[in-house]
């Protein structure tokens, strides 16, 4: 992979679900002997040179933090208390990632991927500098429903997405119906499974 391509990337690791559905830590889930995100993140470094973990439990991870990772802590939202993190959803951990990114790309990543293939990421970084400006992100497609927790977004899209979030918006779905995407090709759907699909977020 370009070299040039992969610094002009970050990634941005999502840990802050409750795990309500799943009854214990998805983050923690051992995969191969390894904990889930450990494993998201191993990949990503291969991927990216700065991954940044979003989770309001930076703590619950500290012995997982990998070479390349750094912690950004989520903090609720005015009007959200803080012993209930993330009743926001991922589009707010994402915004909160994204403010401290300086590339133009950046990889979105659910923590709980446990298919995720490094070869399939490398390949579509690769292809980023072919992506029309116009494309505000980059994503897989699976019957008219965006995957968005595991591709790329541009980081300009910030203010956009803060103004979507003020306004009360917390679906990727929704706020994506408002710019032109570039549909990811994906052999293997696999690759995407999480232990929360077919619940659109």
């Amino acid at each position: 992979m370009n070299i040039d391509l992969k610094r002009d990337v970050t990634t941005i690791v999502l840990a802050g679900g409750k795990s309500t559905r799943m009854g214990r830590d998805k983050a923690l889930i051992p995969m191969v002997g390894v904990p889930m995100l450990q494993l998201i993140c191993t990949i990503a470094e291969a991927c990216t040179d700065k991954v940044y973990i979003v989770t309001p439990w930076p703590e619950r991870y500290q012995e997982l933090l990998t070479p390349k990772s750094q912690f950004i802590p989520e903090v609720p939202l005015p009007g959200e208390t803080g012993n209930e993190p993330r009743t926001h959803g991922p589009l707010v951990g994402f915004i909160q990632g994204l403010a401290a990114v300086k590339t133009n790309w950046v990889l979105l990543l659910a923590c709980d991927l446990p298919n995720l293939r490094l070869e399939i990421l490398q390949d579509w970084i690769s292809k980023l500098d072919t992506i029309p400006e116009n494309k505000m992100a980059a994503l897989v497609q699976n019957n008219q429903i965006w995957q968005p927790l595991c591709g790329f977004y541009r980081r300009r899209c910030l203010p956009e997405l803060n103004q979507y979030v003020e306004e009360g918006g917390r679906s990727f779905q929704q706020w994506l119906k408002s710019y032109s995407v570039e549909v990811l090709p994906l052999e293997d759907s696999q690759m995407l499974f999480n232990f929360n699909k077919n619940i659109p977020e």
